[in-house]
């Protein structure tokens, strides 16, 4: 028995491939997973291209609840869409097996669309639970082998004592990926991309030279014989 893995890639900068650093080292990461893994199918999300909803009050019925089937049928026909569209997002967040996010730093975070679109997959019931009414959440993520590898792209060369102070963004991602149950989270950092093309080019190739030890440390779910 085959089972067919899911690469979800989700790109976060407005900037076309070859002009964006974290795009530039995220599509040789996914090119090399998917030479490794030739059986792995690719899925891709540009969250500068898609339409990620913006949360409103009248979609939930309670914290990080979506509404019900009734409550849903009186929402106009508008709001209905944006809805569906949450919950295709969370699903295909969840079918996935490895994810890459490539994403530049911006002020000490990660641009807008990226948050929009963790809004959308966290989730009850989906991708975290509350059991037997207990006010600590539950990843449900764990269900399967699963790894998220973060590529984020920086002007500075960031000394490795700072970056708890400057790397916000890339923590917040690791942290709600592992409070949604993943627990294998790497970082491929593209850093000192500088202000000249050749100090870009240099981190670019700097970082993709780690591409192949990240490799190594994704988890897959192994098929079974039968």
């Amino acid at each position: 028995m085959l089972f067919l893995k899911k690469l979800l890639y989700i790109t976060v900068n407005s900037k076309p491939e070859h002009l964006s650093s974290s795009k530039t080292v995220g599509r040789a990461l996914v090119k090399k997973i998917m030479e490794r893994y030739p059986e792995i199918t690719l899925e891709e999300l540009d969250l500068y291209k898609e339409h990620i909803p913006r949360l409103e009050y009248q979609y939930f019925e309670s914290r990080n609840c979506l509404v019900n089937k009734e409550a849903f049928n009186q929402l106009p026909e508008k709001e209905q869409k944006e809805v569906h569209k949450i919950v295709e997002l969370c699903d295909q967040f969840i079918e996935a097996d490895i994810y890459v996010i490539a994403s530049p730093m911006w002020s000490l975070s990660f641009p807008a669309p990226l948050k929009e679109y963790i809004d959308c997959i966290v989730q009850s019931n989906k991708t975290i639970s509350f059991p037997d009414n207990d006010k600590k959440p539950e990843g449900l993520l764990k269900d399967k082998p699963r790894t998220v590898i973060y590529v984020q792209s920086s002007g500075g060369n960031i000394p490795w004592m700072m970056r708890p102070i400057l790397n916000k963004g890339l923590d917040y991602v690791e942290d709600i990926v592992k409070f949604m149950g993943i627990s294998n989270f790497e970082r491929l950092l593209v850093d000192g991309t500088g202000t000249t093309e050749q100090e870009r080019m240099d981190a670019i190739h700097g970082a993709m030279e780690k591409i192949d030890g990240i490799i190594e440390k994704i988890k897959v779910e192994e098929p079974m014989l039968v």
